[in-house]
């Protein structure tokens, strides 16, 4: 079952379009990417599944149900990290969690727990010093738990590890990681390398539109480069293939293509046979 489900959504302020049909699915217990550049759409969108974003057209559900502006209906299955969270510095991190906790109604006994188990989960669970003294990592560590106290079925994190040191960027992106167990996480970034870090799906906005959308495996296949190194058994035959295919390269009489796609092989392999040209050894590589 996927817990969000994003359909054709569009958002226009005044003559600007934002969102133009954007549209992917989030399944259960999944880290999920929302990659783009600031300024493209990625707060646009969380706001609208949060519901606090009245869209121009499409849809959007979460848990099976349907989002609309203004209802509280799926607020409590979404749990929300915003890029700069707020909270009330003259308390600790425990009496905070509890004060969220009893907000949203969990009895005495579970929220005493809770708060525990969340705050071993984000590393605060030894520290008493009140919120006011905390660093930026510290207080999107808070965040984080706070978000998941009432036991969300999605967080949604809104660039979670954005102007945070690469200590603290490794610590929340781990914490990401470790909350999959519990709930489905979709996080905003523009950092390419927290995606591939911890997540196993991922949607590129681009223009308004998710360019791409799929798992982490289908990215690192659209991005990879193949390199060729094909031995011919007749040297003489090198410059008709040379001529042919002017990328490639000769050195120590193999012929190199530093790149080549599916197609790049069906040709040249298209090309050697319809001339007869003995293969010696042939070996496809991922390129440097």
């Amino acid at each position: 079952m996927n817990v969000l489900e994003i359909r054709n959504i569009q958002k226009s302020f005044g003559s600007k379009k934002v969102l133009d049909g954007v549209s992917f699915s989030v399944p259960e217990n999944c880290v999920f990417g929302f990659v783009g550049r600031n300024g493209a759409g990625k707060t646009t969108t969380m706001r609208a599944v949060l519901g606090l974003l009245k869209i121009d057209g499409g849809e959007i559900d979460v848990c099976g149900e349907r989002v609309r502006y203004g209802s509280t209906l799926q607020s409590g299955c979404i749990g929300y990290l915003p890029d700069v969270p707020e909270f009330y510095g003259y308390m600790n991190a425990t009496e905070y969690l509890k004060l969220c906790g009893e907000i949203t109604g969990i009895d005495s006994r579970t929220l005493k727990s809770r708060c525990s188990e969340l705050l071993e989960l984000v590393g605060l669970d030894k520290e008493k010093h009140r919120i006011k003294g905390y660093s930026r990592g510290m207080k999107q560590r808070l965040g984080i738990a706070q978000a998941l106290i009432n036991r969300p079925k999605l967080l949604i994190c809104d660039e979670p590890t954005s102007a945070l040191d690469p200590v603290g960027r490794m610590d929340i992106l781990d914490i990401i990681k470790a909350a999959k167990e519990q709930t489905s996480v979709v996080f905003s970034t523009h950092i390419l390398s927290d995606v591939e870090r911890v997540c196993s799906m991922v949607a590129f906005l681009e223009g308004g539109k998710a360019a791409f959308s799929g798992s982490i495996e289908e990215v690192h296949a659209l991005k990879r480069d193949t390199a060729l190194e094909l031995t011919l058994a007749k040297s003489e035959d090198i410059p008709s293939v040379t001529a042919a295919f002017p990328d490639s390269t000769i050195t120590e009489g193999r012929i190199l293509f530093s790149k080549a796609s599916d197609k790049d092989c069906s040709e040249l392999m298209a090309f050697l046979s319809a001339r007869n040209i003995a293969i010696m050894r042939l070996e496809r590589h991922d390129a440097d």
